[in-house]
């Protein structure tokens, strides 16, 4: 059981707040600019990956940081098998980059499109992901992100994609 999960409704959003202020301070003294990546991972009925966090609110496509001497393809990789169980069996399309202010002031998201993947076993909640889902565009769970609904928009719709998260 997570410390998050003993906490009194009240206390939650608490929590939350200052978790966050704590990650950002640590990324400000740690990594003067940030470089994350995220997977749109697409099962064969067009679903979406959403998975969501012990310690921010909302659903989001799964990913993390780019670590130092990571490419971005390695980190989507390993992030996939870490949060969501996924090992690609292709090659994800690139997206693009975008500008996540949301995050940090210095913050950036690459974004892969997977189609190619399977599922190596089911995800037992942890002290980073509490659920994990698969959704239809029409039915995605409240909460859900904006960038991430943009970055759908722009992959189903053929929107061009926005610069900001």
């Amino acid at each position: 059981m997570t410390v998050f999960a003993l906490l009194t409704k009240p206390a939650r959003p608490l929590l939350v707040r200052v978790m966050r202020r704590l990650f950002h301070w640590w990324f400000v003294l740690n990594r003067p600019m940030t470089l994350g990546v995220r997977a749109m991972v697409l099962d064969a009925q067009d679903r979406v990956l959403l998975v969501r966090h012990t310690y921010i609110a909302g659903w989001h496509m799964p990913g993390g940081g780019i670590e130092t001497g990571e490419d971005a393809l390695a980190a989507i990789t390993r992030e996939l098998e870490e949060e969501a169980n996924i090992r690609l069996t292709g090659t994800p399309h690139w997206h693009g980059l975008f500008f996540n202010a949301h995050a940090s002031p210095r913050d950036h998201v690459g974004l892969y499109v997977v189609r190619d993947f399977e599922v190596t076993g089911p995800h037992v909640p942890d002290r980073e992901i509490a659920e994990i889902g698969f959704f239809a565009r029409d039915t995605l769970p409240g909460g859900t992100s904006e960038g991430t609904i943009r970055r759908l928009d722009e992959v189903f719709d053929g929107l061009p994609p926005d610069p900001h998260w």
